[in-house]
Order: structure tokens, then C-alpha cells, then sequence
């Protein structure tokens, strides 16, 4: 394949996983709009969220992080040098022994939930409310959630590996509609309303990955779990992805410190830090996510047929795009903290003080989103070459120096602290992965790089400028109907969208740019 069919086809897939995102992005906005009008940022919001993150932040650390970036290089290179027996052997050994240590961790979890939470956030413990032990019953529900999603991961693992991005980029919708259920239906019959939440997370493990077998079937790609930790691509996964748990997933490991300290904190912390998490997650996971997803089994074909050219022309391809859409969109965030937080989460039991305080933590984490984007792909170009060592000790680096920004910000800036403290963590990391991959010639700047920044730079100056010039104060958009929220908010980022592009557009950038030359 030609680098340019190469690159056509990887723009093409992240476009499609883009949009798919998108659709799922915008009802996990939907769903928390819910649950800040329901729940708002009280004790029943901090508990669903800590139960709630921890398995979702083993899900990123174990399925989607480390094991994704182990199993992908592994099966592509069976897929492309092995035979398809070979192939189902590895596939079949693999989801046994995932599965197996999976229902074990989860069994344990369930019976350790109290301790888990105590560990998980131990301000919980010194509150008279009861908050300890609604997150420990909420962790017994949602904990399973684990081994369901893991092995909703493997398979979108499979699935993308044969070029099927759609499926599993389209899979989390099934997580919002079904906490959307909950939160709407189930909530208001419980004694505790907060529970049908917990409930809402472990029905969409099921649906989720029942959704996506029928594919692999489609493919004669369906499983027999088999645990054979002696299987050689097993013990090969397994040797990739226990160091790469730190490299991958620093800055999952960083926000779960972050909710450990915010825990401490003034109560409805947790819930400020989840908030403008989910806002900064909304690009993150449309651009950021969709290109390291496409990016991964690309680069992982390229090295095995020992192409470093195209390697490297791919490598520098994901970071132009993930710049092109990054710079932007922190800005604006950056610009709108609290007419975003007022459109979507100003209703019900959300008040000006929680506006006020999420304000604060989501610019914090919008200044990190250009690095958040960043590593992923740049993390991509070490595990796709099997090179999980490199990532970890960067990784290593990264989280204690977290902990050292963690420790010198939270008094001052309290939650917005641990926010910045994520973020500068993740400049480093960024950094230190770009310099190692430059060092060693892995990635090499391409013809353009310089004219590139300034179209870019141009365009966001002209981008902040619109809004900062068109957007009234925040406190004129609380007392606006939700209707006139939603049609300025769209005008404003429709307006600030035809500014940048338009701005590109005029200095000579094109879409054919984003294609390799052949």
C-alpha cells in the first residue's frame, strides 16, 4: 500500500471514528446535564463518582490503556506474518486468561469495596453522612463493570486491528443511554436515588459488549476463551503491558490522585474535578482518542514490515492533526469556562458557587488538553515497536513530579491546584516522549513545520479574539432560558469554528496537506 492510499485510509478512519465519538461524546454531555440537574455536586454526586471511577479508571489503566497498546502491536504482527489457526490460537488464549484474572480482581473488589473506597478517597471516612458506605454499596454494583468493559475493549481490540473502527467507537453510546435510563427512570424509585446510577453503569457493561460479539462473529473472529498464560503472544502481551500500564496511563493515574486529594477537600470538590473533566474529555475524546486509535494498528503494521519512513511520515501526520484541533479547542474552553458550565450544568440543584468553583478546575485541565492530545500518539510511536520501557520510566517521571505539583498548588488554588498540577504533569510527559522518539530518529520533522505553526497561531489569535469580543459576561447567560444558552453557545463556537478554518483556509492550508506523499 501506497503511503498516500496509507494516509487517505487513516484519514478516512479517524473521521469515522471522530463522528462516532462525537454521537457518543454528546449524550455523555446529555447524561451529565442529568446528573447535575438530579443530583447537582452534593454527597450522593461525590459518592456515584467515586464508585464510578474507580473501575472506569482500572477500565482506561488495564483494557483500553496498557493491555490496547500491548495486544494491538502483537495481533497485528500474527495478522500479517502468521496464519489465521495461529491467529485464533492467540486470540482464544488471550480472552481466557484476560477474562480469568479479570473475575478474580472483580470478585475481590466487590468483597473489599469498603476498603477500596477508604483507599480511593479517605475524606470520605471523616464525614457524618453516611458517604463512606453509599460509595462502598454504589462500588459493589459498579465494579463489575470492569470485566464487562475489559472484554468490550478486547474485542473492539480485534475489531480495529482488521480495520473496523465504527463498531467500538460507537460501543460507549450504549453507556449514556443506559445511565441516561437509569438517572430518569430507575432513580426516582429507589430509596436512594443515587443508586439507580450505579445500576445504570452495570447494564451497560452487558449491552455494550453483547454488542459487539455479533461483529467478531461476522469476522470468524469470535473467541473460545482458553486460559494458557503460557501461550507465547500471551506471555509476550503480559511482558508489554506491565510496564506500559505506568507509560500509557500516567495521566489516569495523576486524576485519580487528583480525586484522592479533592476527597480531603471542601465538600463538592470531587464533583467540580468530574465536570470539567467531562467538558475537557468532549474534544479529548472526539480527535485526541480517535487518531491514537487509527494511529496504533497503522504504525504497528509499518514496523513490522520494518518500514521507517512511513513510520515516521504517520507519526508526524497524527501530531499536525492533533495540533490543528487541540490549540483551538483549549483556547476556547479556556475563553467559555462558565457560559460552557451554565449551558450545560446550571439547572436544578447545580448553583453560581458550583459554576464558579468548576470554572476554575476546567480551565486548569483546558491549558493541559494540547498535552493530553499529544501523548496520545506519541505514546503509540513506542508500543507499536514493542518499546514499553521507555514510556515507563517517562511515565515514572511524570507521576512524582504530579505529586511534587500536586503538593505545591493544592494550597493555594485548592481543586483548581490538583487540575494545573495534571496538567503541567502532562506537558512533561509529552515532552519527554517527543524528545526520546526525536533522539532516536523515530519521528522527524517534515517539510512545512514552520509555516504550519504560523497558520496556526494566526488562527487562534483570530479564534479568541471573536469570542472574546462576542460573548457576554457569564453571569447575563444564568439568567437566560435554555434555549437561548443552547442557540448563543452554538453561535459562538459556529462563528469561532468558520473564524479558524476560515483563517486556514485563506493562508493555504488544505486536506490534502494531511496526505503522505507517496
Amino acid at each position: 500500500m501506497s503511503e498516500g492510499k496509507a494516509s487517505g485510509g487513516l484519514l478516512r478512519s479517524g473521521l469515522i471514528v471522530s463522528i462516532m465519538t462525537m454521537l457518543s461524546r454528546v449524550l455523555g454531555l446529555a447524561r451529565d446535564v442529568i446528573i447535575a440537574t438530579l443530583f447537582g455536586a452534593g454527597s450522593g454526586a461525590d459518592a456515584f463518582f467515586i464508585a464510578f471511577r474507580i473501575p472506569n479508571f482500572l477500565r482506561r489503566l488495564f483494557a483500553e490503556g496498557a493491555f490496547n497498546q500491548a495486544f494491538v502491536p502483537v495481533l497485528s504482527e500474527y495478522s500479517s506474518t502468521r496464519d489465521k489457526h495461529e491467529t485464533r490460537a492467540l486470540l482464544d488464549a488471550t480472552a481466557g486468561s484476560l477474562g480469568l484474572v479479570l473475575l478474580g480482581v472483580t470478585i475481590i473488589a466487590v468483597l473489599a469495596s469498603p476498603w477500596l473506597v477508604w483507599v480511593f478517597a479517605p475524606g470520605f471516612h471523616d464525614e457524618g453522612d453516611g458517604k463512606l458506605a453509599l460509595t462502598a454499596e454504589m462500588l459493589r454494583i459498579t465494579f463489575p463493570y470492569l470485566l464487562l468493559i475489559s472484554l468490550t475493549a478486547f474485542a473492539g481490540s480485534v475489531l480495529n486491528t482488521h480495520n473496523r473502527f465504527a463498531i467500538p467507537a460507537l460501543t460507549p453510546i450504549f453507556l449514556n443511554l443506559s445511565m441516561i435510563g437509569a438517572a430518569l427512570w430507575l432513580a426516582p424509585r429507589l430509596d436512594t436515588p443515587a443508586m439507580g446510577l450505579a445500576w445504570g453503569v452495570l447494564i451497560a457493561g452487558f449491552v455494550q459488549l453483547g454488542f459487539q460479539l455479533p461483529f467478531l462473529a461476522r469476522l470468524g473472529l469470535m473467541p473460545r476463551p482458553k486460559p494458557n498464560f503460557n501461550h507465547p503472544g500471551v506471555r509476550r502481551i503480559l511482558r508489554l503491558m506491565l510496564p506500559a500500564i505506568f507509560g500509557v496511563s500516567v495521566s489516569q493515574i495523576n486524576l485519580l490522585l487528583d480525586t484522592i486529594l479533592a476527597s480531603l477537600l471542601a465538600a463538592g470538590s470531587v464533583s467540580w474535578l468530574y465536570y470539567s473533566d467531562r467538558l475537557v474529555e468532549l474534544p479529548l475524546g472526539i480527535f485526541g482518542i480517535a487518531i491514537g486509535t487509527v494511529i496504533l494498528p497503522a504504525l504497528s503494521r509499518q514496523h513490522a514490515k520494518a518500514s521507517s519512513e512511513h513510520f515516521a511520515h504517520m507519526l508526524d501526520w497524527a501530531l499536525r492533526a492533533v495540533l490543528l484541533i487541540s490549540l483551538p479547542a483549549a483556547l476556547a474552553i479556556i475563553v467559555l469556562a462558565e457560559p460552557l458550565l451554565v449551558t450545560l450544568f446550571h439547572y436544578g440543584a447545580m448553583t453560581d458557587h458550583d459554576i464558579v468553583m468548576a470554572a476554575r478546575s476546567l480551565r486548569a485541565l483546558a491549558f493541559g488538553l494540547i498535552a493530553f492530545m499529544l501523548i496520545k500518539v506519541l505514546a503509540p510511536g513506542y508500543y507499536a515497536r514493542q518499546d514499553t520501557k521507555t514510556p515507563v520510566k517517562i511515565g515514572i517521571v511524570a507521576m512524582v513530579a504530579n505529586m511534587g505539583f500536586n503538593l505545591v498548588l493544592i494550597w493555594p488554588l485548592a481543586h483548581a491546584g490538583l487540575a494545573l498540577a495534571t496538567s503541567l504533569s502532562a506537558y512533561l510527559n509529552a515532552l519527554l516522549l517527543g524528545l526520546g522518539l526525536y533522539r532516536q530518529g523515530i519521528w522527524r520533522f517534515q517539510p512545512g513545520w514552520g509555516r504550519y505553526v504560523l497558520q496556526l497561531g494566526g488562527g487562534c489569535l483570530l479564534l479568541v479574539a471573536g469570542l472574546l469580543w462576542l460573548s457576554p459576561d457569564w453571569h447575563q447567560w444564568v439568567d437566560w432560558s435554555i434555549t437561548r444558552r443552547v442557540i448563543m453557545m452554538l453561535a459562538l463556537v459556529l462563528g469561532s469554528v468558520a473564524l479558524y478554518f476560515g483563517w486556514l483556509a485563506a493562508t493555504g492550508v488544505r486536506v490534502r496537506h494531511f496526505r503522505l506523499k507517496g
